[in-house]
């Protein structure tokens, strides 16, 4: 079954093209990274299929169900690129902040989920005195702790020092293998997604490489875009 189908799909803003024409759909159990330049509408397409922005033209499916119809928000996670400024003086701890992840509390999970993103020392911090760094693990923690059927992570690791880096990509390559929840991950890291992701996406306002990572390995225009080393660090064929 196709958890997200995209068809056709155009965005502008003051006139402009910022995605256009994109089509491709994700099968359930797939691990997506979307790659390409900064610019490239990479969160724009997210924010599209999310329902955030509305496109110019295009057809979105959620799990088989039109966008305009949609209500099942509960079977999606969504991180977004930026954190909205939280308030210093919000009166809820991490804890209490990644709980709320969880229909029902849970005290053990959120221990366990704490500890995995390597933040249980914070537990009772309130959530507004924590750097950048600290607040997104805290929210990478909540969106982990519902194991929803999709995970959409928008460059979800670059507050993250390479030790917690490392550790939430396994995290989220374990939840696909494991769990079968379906992922897709915005990210500039595109010299590692290969280690974790099946498929790959490379935007650039158009859809300019959707396939596996066997399938870019052995891609030409892949090979004219990166040359052939770049091409295969990125693939991780040859590891």
């Amino acid at each position: 079954m196709s958890v997200i189908r995209v068809d056709d799909l155009t965005f502008q803003y003051n006139g402009l093209d910022v995605i256009s024409q994109i089509s491709f759909a994700v099968e359930e159990g797939t691990y997506l990274g979307i790659v390409g330049p900064n610019g490239s509408g990479k969160s724009t397409l997210i924010k599209n299929i999310l329902g955030i922005l509305k496109p110019r033209q295009g057809e979105v499916e959620l799990f088989g169900t039109s966008l305009g119809l949609f209500n099942q928000w509960g079977r999606i996670g969504y991180l977004p690129q930026r954190l909205s400024a939280l308030n210093a003086h919000f009166p809820a701890t991490v804890e209490e902040i990644v709980q709320m992840g969880m229909p029902k509390k849970d005290a053990a999970s959120v221990k366990r989920t704490l500890k995995m993103m390597g933040i249980d020392y914070l537990a009772t911090r309130l959530i507004g005195e924590l750097s950048y760094g600290e607040q997104q693990r805290a929210m990478l923690a909540r969106a982990l702790m519902r194991r929803p059927e999709l995970l959409v992570f928008d460059e979800p690791t670059t507050a993250l020092d390479p030790e917690t880096r490392e550790m939430f990509y396994s995290l989220t390559r374990e939840m696909n293998l494991r769990e079968g929840i379906t992922i897709i991950l915005i990210t500039h890291d595109i010299g590692i997604i290969g280690q974790y992701a099946k498929s790959l996406l490379y935007l650039d306002k158009k859809i300019i490489f959707s396939g596996t990572f066997e399938d870019f390995c052995v891609s030409r225009d892949m090979t004219g875009l990166f040359g052939p080393t770049s091409q295969h660090i990125i693939c991780h064929q040859h590891d």
